[in-house]
């Protein structure tokens, strides 16, 4: 059974900066965070290859978030810069045997999700 949690989220003032952090048992996977607000379906932010040598970003966020990993720590992290009221969601950290870009149905585990608030 792989385990995917993640950690990190809460209330950020808009303009700010928030740092998740994702860590999943097992082996080294793809990896790749998405979000959902309420209301709205799931959406892809950002993957990142098990190497970490390849990255993908959702138009949304590209320039404003950042994906990353520390293999020897097994984490991968969404560093949020200039948080927007609209960033307001859970988001979700996801493992993958194939893929670090945005089809999510590649993706294999999941954890929980946390909130993340962006308040204006």
């Amino acid at each position: 059974q792989v385990h995917v949690r993640e950690s990190g989220g809460g209330l950020v003032q808009a303009g700010g900066s928030l740092r998740l952090s994702c860590v999943a048992s097992g082996r080294t996977y793809h990896m790749g965070w998405f979000r959902q607000a309420s209301g709205k379906e799931r959406e892809f932010l950002a993957g990142i290859s098990a190497s970490g040598g390849q990255t993908s970003y959702a138009d949304s966020v590209k320039g404003r978030f950042t994906i990353s990993r520390d293999n020897a720590k097994n984490s991968v992290s969404l560093q949020m810069d200039s948080a927007q009221p609209d960033d307001t969601a859970v988001y979700s950290c996801a493992a993958s045997n194939v893929t670090w870009r945005s089809c999510q149905h590649r993706y294999d585990y999941w954890g929980q999700g946390i909130q993340v608030t962006v308040s204006s």
